[in-house]
């Protein structure tokens, strides 16, 4: 299966995984892309905090990293890491839905292997754009 779903040190698990493998595959194909592997790995603050120093010297802690291991022009490979208490706490702090908020991360992940970037301010608003797209096309 080209997208599988594990957790590492939370015990987690996502409602309905087939459902979001459709929407995200849907999401893949309508960018004109393939998807060849994409692990989802669901951790905690503190295990997302240490990859983020240990591959990326950011001393932050943060909802979502994405690996890119694609060798192949239009295809997706990658592992994405998210931490399972940042998205309860934005979900809380958003005033939404857990339900919502991981499937928001989950396509962001996405997103950015797809080409989307979110740097500057208009890049930002291009990808809640995308990502409220997406989410309409999963929650409707």
């Amino acid at each position: 299966m080209p997208v599988s779903f594990f957790s590492e040190d939370v015990d987690f698990d996502l409602i309905d995984p087939q459902n979001t493998i459709k929407w995200i595959e849907g999401i893949v194909s309508s960018e004109k892309l393939s998807l060849s592997n994409l692990n989802y790995i669901f951790c905690s603050d503190e295990y997302l905090h240490n990859y983020n120093l240990k591959y990326l010297a950011h001393n932050t802690y943060t909802d979502i990293i994405t690996f890119d291991q694609s060798e192949v022009k239009g295809t997706i490979e990658a592992d994405i890491f998210i931490s399972i208490d940042r998205v309860r706490d934005n979900s809380k702090s958003l005033g939404i839905p857990f339900d919502q908020e991981i499937h928001r991360v989950i396509i962001h992940g996405v997103l950015h292997l797809m080409g989307y970037r979110d740097k500057t301010k208009k890049e930002k608003e291009a990808m809640r754009k995308k990502e409220d797209s997406c989410l309409s096309l999963h929650f409707n």
